[in-house]
């Protein structure tokens, strides 16, 4: 079985894992309704992307009333 011959140091062990930090999720200004989403995505509040409409948003009076 293969054991460490010298123990790994505080400074290598962190070096080692400085890729593992979590970082903060980058949010652009959508160019259609101005709410916040991520780039390269649909805008889920308006469904444009790129200055053209992808998709069409149900209002959720509609949504409820399909359901029931």
């Amino acid at each position: 079985m293969a054991v460490p011959k010298k123990k790994t140091s505080k400074s290598r062990r962190d070096q080692r894992r400085s890729h593992l930090a979590l970082h903060a999720v980058n949010h652009v200004k959508c160019d259609n309704c101005g709410s916040d989403r991520l780039p390269h995505h649909i805008c889920k509040s308006c469904g444009y992307y790129n200055k053209r409409q992808v998709f069409t948003i149900k209002p959720a009076v509609e949504e409820a009333a399909e359901s029931v």
